[in-house]
């Protein structure tokens, strides 16, 4: 395992000065929250603290299936604290440092609560260190679907839509809360390890070898991934430079390489369709279907269950723009991940020669669109800005009514203003977040002469089938 770096000078005196300042009863500061008070995950993430940074230390044993860990997080405090919450669900919990100084802890189901040596003054920065161990787990999700860490036929794969990721590392989990990343992953050797970002080097010692990768821009904890198997491992570039890393189970490889070599091909049409590329690399994760259930659009680098279709690959590299750059405020947006993610397939059929967006929202109203009566029924069953609960957050209405929403804008304004649109809005909460609020406040203010009111009434909240002018 790569040794923990130390404090930069200034941070560490800053850090210092901070917690004796507390420690000398100036501050009289409250335990920070258990939660974000996400409306379908309420015990998610946490409050009086934002975390600006994370350095994971891992190793693992795929053969005992052990991860052991040092995750040292830095983080900026917005209250005055005496105490704080971590999420990490199904690991021990060794040591726990603040500001380079022991720290009390108490661990309770997904709930690390530290008390650092002294209180935290809002605004002061500091760095919480945790050192844990286990078996790592894996978590059904309301929807049936499997995530956190998910052993594999030859190692593992770490997926964190929406909460898993506090199953292989503790930090504040929840999308409002983005940082940067550093991992370094020790496994044995013959094993190789993906990430997201950028690979910083890998050394081989004792039949271990140490990967390590960085992410420089911010990423929401659910999008951190770490791919864990015997991959065929390529590096490219797109047409104007771009770093493209792919990684591919040997079983897929073959059936996924005509479909990953166009990956510079789609980069560039969304690009003209979306704004600027957010990332400095992209690239795929290509596992066997029986080792994942889902494709997710984990950043930089989307994971596949087997070799992905183009449409699908088209899907989750829009993610990049909307999902994993222009992040969810809650998971009560999870429209905004989807719904233009969705039209991003519909954008490129149209472009490409198949139907016009225009006539894929038609058979959507008409009924005809999937096979069975029933899955064409299912989009009208709730508003896509207001899934009933956490286990229709990934349901049809988010997806298909959520693209019918854009494009009755696109209906409204016209496809000019409505390109123009989609590239201001990456634009405008670019590496940020936004929720379905900030977006009709976009909308409104981009197209004033427009009104928008029967669209957010009857397509984004309404329940039912909206009657079609």
């Amino acid at each position: 395992m790569r040794p923990p770096r130390p404090l930069a000078p200034a941070i560490a005196a800053a850090v210092a000065a901070a917690v004796a300042l507390a420690a000398c009863g100036g501050v009289h500061g409250g335990p920070g929250g258990s939660g974000a008070g996400d409306p379908y995950f309420p015990k998610a993430g946490n409050g009086g603290y934002d975390v600006t940074h994370y350095d994971l230390a891992l190793a693992y044993d795929p053969d005992g299936h052990r991860l052991t860990g040092t995750a040292t997080l830095t983080a900026r405090a917005t209250e005055d604290l005496s105490a704080f919450h971590l999420d990490l669900l199904g690991l021990k919990v060794e040591k726990v440092e603040v500001g380079g100084r022991g720290a009390r802890f108490h661990h309770a189901g997904q709930e690390l609560t530290v008390r650092p040596p002294g209180e935290l003054r809002a605004g002061a920065e500091f760095r919480v260190r945790v050192r844990y161990s286990g078996r790592p787990i894996t978590v059904t999700d309301p929807d049936g679907s499997k995530e956190g860490w998910l052993r594999t036929a030859d190692g593992a794969l770490a997926l964190g839509q929406p909460t898993g990721s506090m199953t292989w590392f503790p930090g504040n989990h929840h999308p409002s809360d983005k940082a940067s990343y550093d991992l370094s992953m020790t496994v044995p050797e013959g094993l190789r390890v993906v990430s997201n970002g950028e690979p910083r080097g890998e050394r081989t010692a004792a039949g271990r070898t140490t990967y390590a990768w960085r992410t420089t821009e911010p990423m929401a904890s659910y999008l951190a991934t770490v791919a864990i198997g015997k991959w065929e491992y390529r590096r490219s570039r797109t047409g104007d430079g771009l770093p493209v890393y792919t990684a591919a189970d040997p079983e897929q490889a073959r059936d996924s390489r005509a479909v990953l070599r166009r990956i510079g091909e789609v980069v560039a049409w969304a690009r003209d369709a979306f704004g600027p590329y957010p990332f400095s690399s992209v690239g795929a994760i290509v596992d066997r279907p029986a080792d994942v259930g889902y494709a997710l659009e984990t950043q930089n680098r989307p994971v596949f269950p087997g070799a992905p279709d183009l449409v699908l690959l088209v899907h989750e590299l829009a993610h990049q723009w909307y999902g994993d750059s222009v992040s969810p405020e809650s998971w009560r947006d999870m429209w905004l991940n989807e719904g233009f993610a969705t039209y991003a397939e519909w954008l490129w059929q149209e472009d490409h020669g198949g139907d016009t967006a225009e006539e894929t929202f038609d058979a959507l109203y008409a009924g005809r669109y999937f096979a069975g009566a029933e899955a064409n029924a299912s989009i009208w069953a709730f508003p896509p800005a207001d899934p009933p609960d956490a286990a229709h957050l990934s349901a049809a209405p988010v997806y298909q009514r959520g693209a019918m929403v854009l494009h009755k804008i696109r209906q409204r304004v016209g496809d000019a203003a409505f390109r123009s649109l989609l590239r201001g809005w990456s634009a405008a909460h670019r590496h940020g977040n936004a929720d379905t609020d900030d977006f009709t406040a976009y909308v409104e203010e981009r197209a004033p002469d427009q009104d928008f009111s029967v669209v957010w009434k009857d397509w984004l909240y309404g329940d039912g089938k909206p009657e079609r002018p």
